[in-house]
Protein backbone atom coordinates (compact mmCIF):
# COMPACT_ATOMS: atom_id res chain seq x y z
CA UNK A 1 0.00 0.00 0.00
CA UNK A 2 2.75 2.47 0.85
CA UNK A 3 4.43 2.00 -2.53
CA UNK A 4 1.08 2.48 -4.25
CA UNK A 5 0.41 5.73 -2.37
CA UNK A 6 3.90 7.07 -3.10
CA UNK A 7 3.76 6.22 -6.82
CA UNK A 8 0.22 7.60 -7.19
CA UNK A 9 1.21 10.88 -5.48
CA UNK A 10 4.30 11.22 -7.67
CA UNK A 11 2.10 10.86 -10.75
CA UNK A 12 -0.23 13.60 -9.49
CA UNK A 13 -3.15 11.43 -8.36
CA UNK A 14 -5.00 12.23 -5.12
CA UNK A 15 -5.91 9.11 -3.13
CA UNK A 16 -8.84 9.64 -0.77
CA UNK A 17 -9.21 6.08 0.47
CA UNK A 18 -7.36 2.76 0.12
CA UNK A 19 -8.95 -0.43 1.41
CA UNK A 20 -7.84 -3.99 0.96
CA UNK A 21 -9.41 -7.23 2.07
CA UNK A 22 -6.33 -9.40 1.77
CA UNK A 23 -6.79 -13.17 1.94
CA UNK A 24 -4.12 -15.67 2.89
CA UNK A 25 -4.50 -19.29 1.82
CA UNK A 26 -2.90 -22.06 3.83
CA UNK A 27 -1.46 -25.15 2.23
CA UNK A 28 1.74 -27.14 1.99
CA UNK A 29 4.84 -25.45 0.66
CA UNK A 30 7.34 -27.29 -1.59
CA UNK A 31 9.02 -28.71 1.55
CA UNK A 32 5.71 -30.21 2.70
CA UNK A 33 5.32 -27.78 5.60
CA UNK A 34 2.03 -26.05 6.38
CA UNK A 35 2.41 -22.42 5.33
CA UNK A 36 0.64 -19.47 3.80
CA UNK A 37 1.07 -20.45 0.15
CA UNK A 38 -0.90 -17.68 -1.53
CA UNK A 39 -1.83 -14.14 -0.59
CA UNK A 40 -4.52 -12.40 -2.63
CA UNK A 41 -4.78 -8.62 -2.43
CA UNK A 42 -8.01 -6.94 -3.54
CA UNK A 43 -7.40 -3.20 -3.17
CA UNK A 44 -10.22 -0.71 -3.67
CA UNK A 45 -8.96 2.84 -4.12
CA UNK A 46 -10.97 6.06 -4.24
CA UNK A 47 -9.53 9.16 -5.88
CA UNK A 48 -10.41 12.85 -6.02
CA UNK A 49 -8.77 15.75 -7.76
CA UNK A 50 -8.96 17.09 -11.27
CA UNK A 51 -7.76 13.92 -13.00
CA UNK A 52 -8.35 10.50 -11.43
CA UNK A 53 -6.52 7.63 -13.16
CA UNK A 54 -8.12 5.69 -15.98
CA UNK A 55 -8.63 1.95 -15.52
CA UNK A 56 -5.42 1.32 -17.48
CA UNK A 57 -3.46 3.82 -15.38
CA UNK A 58 -4.82 2.28 -12.17
CA UNK A 59 -3.78 -1.19 -13.31
CA UNK A 60 -0.31 0.17 -14.12
CA UNK A 61 -0.07 1.83 -10.68
CA UNK A 62 -0.90 -1.46 -8.94
CA UNK A 63 1.59 -3.36 -11.09
CA UNK A 64 4.39 -0.86 -10.44
CA UNK A 65 3.68 -0.85 -6.70
CA UNK A 66 3.64 -4.66 -6.58
CA UNK A 67 6.97 -4.85 -8.44
CA UNK A 68 8.52 -2.42 -5.94
CA UNK A 69 7.04 -3.98 -2.79
CA UNK A 70 9.62 -5.18 -0.26
CA UNK A 71 7.31 -7.89 1.05
CA UNK A 72 6.31 -9.23 -2.37
CA UNK A 73 9.99 -9.34 -3.31
CA UNK A 74 11.01 -11.05 -0.05
CA UNK A 75 8.58 -13.88 0.60
CA UNK A 76 8.32 -17.13 -1.29
CA UNK A 77 4.54 -17.07 -1.01
CA UNK A 78 2.73 -16.25 -4.24
CA UNK A 79 1.28 -12.74 -3.94
CA UNK A 80 -1.36 -11.70 -6.43
CA UNK A 81 -3.05 -8.33 -6.80
CA UNK A 82 -6.62 -8.22 -8.09
CA UNK A 83 -7.68 -4.56 -8.01
CA UNK A 84 -11.36 -3.83 -7.46
CA UNK A 85 -12.53 -0.99 -9.68
CA UNK A 86 -14.93 1.45 -8.06
CA UNK A 87 -16.40 2.31 -11.44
Amino acid sequence: MLWFLWIAANKGFVVDDYRDEAVGIMGRNPKGKVAVVTVRLRPLVSFSGAKPPTAAELTALHHEAHESCYIANSVTTEVTCEPVYAG
